[in-house]
C-alpha cells in the first residue's frame, strides 16, 4: 500500500506511529485501559498480532502483552534512537512500527512485555471474529 493510500485511510496519529515510528502519549491510547475479549490486528494490514488473553496492565501507559499470537507475524529490530537501546516490534506483513518489547514482563509468562501503541492496532471483539474473517482465532477464547 502506498503512502497516499495510507494517509487517506489512517488517522494522522496512526500514520505517524506506524509509518514514522512515532509514539502516542502514555495513557492516551484507546487500548491502554481496555480489557474486552478479542484480538488486536495490525491497523495497516489486518494481520493478527495479539490476543486479549495475553494482555495485562504493566502500568506503563501503553497496551502490554506477554506474547504475540504468532511470532511469525512480527519482526524485531534493534532500535538505537533517542539515546536508548531497545528492541522495536514491527508488523511482518506491513512493516509498520508497532512499539517495543522489553525483558521486564511477568516471569511466569515468559518475561516479555510487548509495549504496543494503540494507534498501531485495531481491536476485533470475539463476537465479530467470524464476520471479520478471523474465525481461526476463536479457539483462543474457548
Amino acid at each position: 500500500m502506498n503512502k497516499e493510500d495510507l494517509k487517506s485511510r489512517l488517522t494522522p496519529e496512526q500514520y505517524a506511529v506506524t509509518q514514522n515510528k512515532g509514539t502516542e502519549a502514555p495513557f492516551s491510547g484507546e487500548y491502554d485501559d481496555f480489557y474486552q475479549e478479542g484480538i488486536y490486528v495490525d491497523v495497516v494490514s489486518g494481520e493478527p498480532l495479539f490476543s486479549s488473553t495475553d494482555k495485562y496492565d504493566a502500568g506503563c501507559g501503553w497496551p502490554s502483552f506477554t506474547k504475540p499470537i504468532d511470532k511469525s507475524h512480527i519482526d524485531n529490530h534493534l532500535d538505537m534512537s533517542h539515546g536508548m537501546i531497545r528492541e522495536e516490534v514491527q508488523g511482518k506483513e506491513s512493516g509498520s512500527h508497532l512499539g517495543h518489547v522489553f525483558p521486564d514482563g511477568p516471569k511466569d509468562a515468559g518475561g516479555h512485555r510487548f509495549c504496543i501503541n494503540s494507534a498501531a492496532l485495531k481491536f476485533i471483539p470475539v463476537a465479530e471474529l467470524d464476520a471479520k474473517g478471523y474465525s481461526e482465532y476463536k479457539q483462543l477464547f474457548e
